[in-house]
């Protein structure tokens, strides 16, 4: 379910629950981010990582306005999850400028170079529409992306009973990693609605 102004605290009212949300933010995230690789993340978000991320945006930035935070939840809320799907920022976590210049052009297309394999099957992400034409471009590729992979009923009844893989299949990286189960049982849960 995609966020409404009416999920958005104001200002003062998220001061007062900041700290426990935050903190609830940052143990879902820990089970949600998954390392692909040295240099890969991918960080699964939901409604609750979005209202958090909106929420921390609404503050930094002082937005106070109905049509401020709408602006900020019509940026964010196609990061939701829908029922069968899986959404993630992808992370390129580089941090000299040596790396970035060596790595960011090697590594253009990587927002489409992410799957799940899921036993025998492959579930290949897509960029989110709507961040893609900013993030991407020929010659050099972003540090961050945002993806979605969508999965038939038969792949959700797969990613619940069978071992899930995340893996970078890009001809400059290749890695992949085995999902454990308390970030499929996180994942699920996304999958299920």
């Amino acid at each position: 379910m995609k966020l409404t102004l009416d999920d958005i605290a104001d200002l003062r009212a998220y001061e007062r629950e900041r700290d426990e949300f935050r903190d609830r933010i940052i143990a879902l995230k820990r089970v949600r981010r998954v390392s692909v690789g040295p240099i890969v993340t991918l960080v699964f978000e939901n409604r609750d990582t979005i209202r958090f991320q909106v929420q921390e945006m609404a503050r930094a930035e002082k937005l106070i306005s109905d049509e401020q935070i709408r602006a900020e939840l019509d940026v964010y809320n196609p990061l939701i999850p829908e029922p069968g799907q899986l959404s993630a920022t992808l992370f390129v976590e580089l941090t000299s400028d040596a790396e970035l210049r060596e790595w960011l052009p090697k590594l253009v297309g990587i927002e489409r170079s992410v799957e799940l394999r899921i036993g025998d099957r492959v579930v290949r992400c897509v960029p989110e529409e709507q961040h893609e034409q900013q993030l991407t471009r020929e010659e050099i590729t972003a540090s961050v992306h945002y993806v979605r992979f969508e999965l038939s009923p038969d792949e959700v009844a797969a990613f619940d009973a069978e071992p899930v893989t995340l893996a970078v299949e890009h001809p400059a990286y290749r890695e992949a990693v085995l999902l454990s189960d308390e970030t499929r049982a996180s994942l699920s849960r996304d999958l299920h609605g």
